[in-house]
């Protein structure tokens, strides 16, 4: 999975950037916070998050891992996609976001182009509890047990949505505690293994 990228910006607009990478150039949607956060022809680098269908490959990049790290969380809930995902970190900061979450704030996330009333409802159901570690300044410090993030990020390498890979986990989860079994405890392959055929039986 292309987790980043460093070079040189060949390409700037306000849905798009291009990013030469050892003479390829890398096209990436970004929101305008991104966009105007970089200048043309300037050496930087982006936290970029890899969407992966049958017919296509798309690259969203950021300016921050904590962006990045939150686009992909807010795609965990049902009926956001990856262009609603990117729309929602262009109108709200992280600390906006989880301030509307934690108080139920529907009108906030209603201002979201590609949110309505019900979306928002939604967003606020399945992320409560999950956005709610941040500094002064908004930035992201994580959501979730290092083991989750670790099975998260190599399922998604493997093609998994991170709603795919979010659905597959807890049903491991889940299974495990039946067994009585602490995850944390458990080898990250052999998590693996079971998320792998979790996900296989829900994808049909």
């Amino acid at each position: 999975m292309i987790s980043t990228l460093t070079g040189t910006i060949r390409s700037i607009s306000a849905e798009r950037i291009v990013i030469e990478v050892g003479g390829v150039g890398y096209s990436a949607f970004v929101h305008s916070k991104t966009s105007s956060a970089l200048t043309l022809g300037a050496q930087a680098t982006v936290f970029t998050s890899l969407v992966v269908r049958e017919d296509s490959l798309t690259l969203f990049a950021f300016i921050s891992d904590e962006t990045r790290n939150l686009f992909e969380l807010v795609q965990t809930v049902s009926g956001i996609g990856p262009k609603v995902a990117l729309s929602i970190m262009g109108a709200l900061t992280g600390e906006d976001l989880a301030r509307a979450i934690s108080s139920d704030d529907v009108s906030a996330l209603e201002r979201v182009p590609g949110i309505g009333k019900k979306g928002a409802q939604r967003m606020i159901l399945e992320l409560k509890g999950k956005i709610h570690d941040f500094s002064e300044s908004g930035s992201y410090k994580g959501h979730q047990p290092p083991w989750r993030e670790q099975l998260t990020s190599a399922l998604v390498s493997l093609g998994f949505s991170p709603k795919e890979s979010d659905n597959a986990i807890t049903e491991v989860v889940n299974s495990l505690r039946e067994d009585q079994r602490d995850p944390a405890q458990v080898e990250l392959s052999e998590l693996l293994k079971f998320a792998l055929a979790s996900g296989k039986s829900s994808r049909g």
